[in-house]
Parts: C-alpha cells; sequence; structure tokens
C-alpha cells in the first residue's frame, strides 16, 4: 500500500465502497484496524484531514502510548448506532489506502493489498461481512460483545515509548502539534517529575511556583491535584438533569476539587486534560446512558448522570505517557462540576 503521508489540513476524498471492500480481509479489516459500518456513508465525499493518526492512547489496556502505521482522523466520530447505540462518539481512525487526496482524479491500484507479498491474507469482503464483524454472541452468558476500533486497538497499534523522540518530531511535521505547544509539554513534564517526590515540601514548591508563573501569563493552574474529601466518604451528587443544547458553564478547579476523593467523583475520574475547560461556557452535546466498555466489548450503563459537552475532548498536554494522541476522546462531566447558564446573560 502506498504511504502518502497526509498532514493535518490536507483534503482527501473517501474511496467508493467497492474500492475500500477490496482493501478488506473476511472480517471487515485492513492491517487489523476494523472499518465500521457507518463509516460507508462518507464514501465518495471529501473531508479535511484533522490530524494524523501516527499514534494514540492504549484504553484497553494500561494506559499508555501506542503506534500505528499510515492512518490518519478526519472530524468524523462513531455514531454508535451499529454498535448498541454507544455514545462514546470516538474520533474514527481512517487508513491512507481508504482515501485519496483531491487533486488525484484516479485512485491508484496501490490502495488495494498486494496478495503476492501477503498471500496469507484473504482479500475482499461484502458489506454485510463488515456489518457482521461487529460483534459477536457470548454463548455461555448470552451476552453481545462489541468489535470495534476502539476495542480492537491493541490488534492494529504497537507499543511506542513516551521517550522515543521520533514522535513528537512527527508531531511537529504533521502539523497535528504547534511548535509552542511542544515546548510547553515538555516544561509540563519537568515540573510533574518532581512534584512526585514524597516530600511535600519539594513537591510544594514547584507546584506553587509553576500556578505563579501561569497566573501571570493567563495559563492552566498545576492540573493534578488530589480532591478535598476523606478517603472513604461519599462524594456530592447533583441532578441537573442537563439536556443537549443547554448552556453550561465549568465550574473553577478549586470547587471542582471539593467534589472529588482522590481524583474521582462516584468513580468517575476528573481528569487534568479538564483543567483548561474550568472556568469556560460550553453547549450540552448529549446526556451519557450508554456506552461500550473498552476492556470487555460489553454495553455498559452509568449509575449517576453524566454529559458531554460540544468541542470539549482531551488535548493530551499533561499526560506525560502519551503526549500530545491525536485521538480527541470526548470528557465526560459530573452534573455537580457544571452549572447552567441563562443564554440572556451572554448577549
Amino acid at each position: 500500500m502506498k504511504a502518502m503521508a497526509l498532514r493535518a489540513g490536507d483534503w482527501v476524498e473517501v474511496l467508493t465502497k467497492d474500492e475500500i471492500l477490496r482493501t478488506l480481509d473476511k472480517h471487515g479489516r485492513l492491517e487489523e484496524l476494523p472499518f465500521m459500518p457507518q463509516m460507508f456513508q462518507y464514501c465518495g465525499k471529501r473531508f479535511q484531514v484533522y490530524k494524523r493518526a501516527h499514534k494514540t492512547c492504549d484504553t484497553v489496556n494500561t494506559v499508555a502510548n501506542r503506534r500505528i502505521d499510515n492512518a490518519v482522523h478526519l472530524e468524523l466520530r462513531c455514531d454508535g448506532k451499529a454498535y448498541g447505540g454507544c455514545q462514546a462518539a470516538c474520533l474514527l481512525f481512517w487508513k491512507e489506502a481508504w482515501l485519496k487526496p483531491v487533486n488525484e482524479t484516479v485512485s491508484s491500484p496501490a490502495h488495494v493489498i498486494d496478495t503476492r507479498q501477503q498471500p496469507s491474507v484473504q482479500v475482499g469482503c461484502t458489506e454485510e461481512d463488515v456489518r457482521n464483524a461487529t460483534s459477536v454472541q457470548d454463548h455461555t452468558s448470552g451476552e453481545t460483545r462489541y468489535i470495534c476500533q476502539a476495542t480492537h486497538l491493541p490488534y492494529y497499534t504497537k507499543p511506542l515509548q513516551w521517550w522515543d523522540m521520533r514522535q513528537y518530531l512527527e508531531d511537529y511535521t504533521s502539523g497535528n502539534v504547534s511548535l509552542g505547544r511542544l515546548l510547553a509539554g515538555a516544561v509540563y513534564v519537568c515540573y510533574y517529575n518532581l512534584t512526585l517526590s514524597r516530600r511535600d515540601t519539594i513537591g510544594r514548591v514547584p507546584r506553587w511556583l509553576y500556578d505563579k508563573f501561569q497566573s501571570l501569563i493567563g495559563g492552566v493552574p498545576y492540573p493534578r491535584r488530589k480532591g478535598a474529601i476523606p478517603p472513604g466518604q461519599p462524594t456530592p451528587i447533583a441532578n441537573l438533569n442537563l439536556q443537549p443544547g443547554e448552556l453550561v458553564r465549568v465550574k473553577p478547579y478549586k470547587e471542582i476539587l471539593k467534589t472529588l476523593e482522590g481524583y474521582k467523583n462516584r468513580g468517575m475520574y476528573f481528569d487534568a486534560e479538564m483543567v483548561p475547560y474550568c472556568g469556560g461556557v460550553y453547549r450540552v452535546k448529549t446526556r451519557i446512558e450508554r456506552f461500550i466498555n473498552e476492556r470487555t466489548g460489553k454495553m455498559s450503563s452509568l449509575k449517576t448522570p453524566a454529559v458531554m459537552l460540544e468541542g470539549v475532548w482531551c488535548q493530551s498536554r499533561y499526560s506525560y505517557c502519551r503526549m500530545h494522541c491525536p485521538r480527541s476522546i470526548h470528557s465526560w462531566w459530573r452534573e455537580i462540576w457544571l452549572e447552567r447558564v441563562d443564554e440572556n446573560t451572554l448577549k
């Protein structure tokens, strides 16, 4: 297959359904990456590359960095229709073999797997094969186990160590990350390692300096602090019954810390990647009720309400082992971290 080395901002056209089917094995996969049924609707259409997907974060096993070859993200997310109504809205992976630059009028045969080089690969499948590959039935429990790009991620990626400097060079040359963001990430990682010290006096000073500097430049305060709730004590809850389209303000970080035991509220992490959104006003995208557990492939539901906000996702600015991951996973928000906003007050 031809590697196009697409960059963020490039325009591409998704190949036709027949062209894509010819790249897939009988399980609807190319190099183990599933082509999912909802992706067919984009065939023949043009999109701008959101980011080069040369790496991603492993959310199936221990959180870590993973390498992926010849893939990009377009600004297209999974709608969950073929997966039991999952609401996770994951950003889709696209192999370059499923795309062509908009100035390429005829798709190249290089987009199709060359079986002379891979004689063990069974090439070609049908749309029905792709749909059938979305799930399997557990004969013992009778439960459905879903197979999607998120649950299958360890099979089409490879380990990538955080100290491999080549990934950061590609972050920059691909257009994924600016030079300023790269440098800011390096500074944060240095401070993070300093504050890991068990001697609070050593950790406290770098955190104070970090906050002082950030306040001067209007930046984000040190984003990894434990909450105020004592261990073993219940965390507070709020039920605002927020609905899609409503405006909310994310509470200040200090107020949110009052709702956390450690880093959690009723089992849900308030991640460091959520801190930059504190104080901002956003519109509710959806209420989270159903989602596929990426480790088990089984459908799960939330016991305590949570919502997604439009345009709010992980930017991988503060995750030292997976810095600058382009996957842009939507953050989930407990309602106690939010407050309603009257639209009239913003006019």
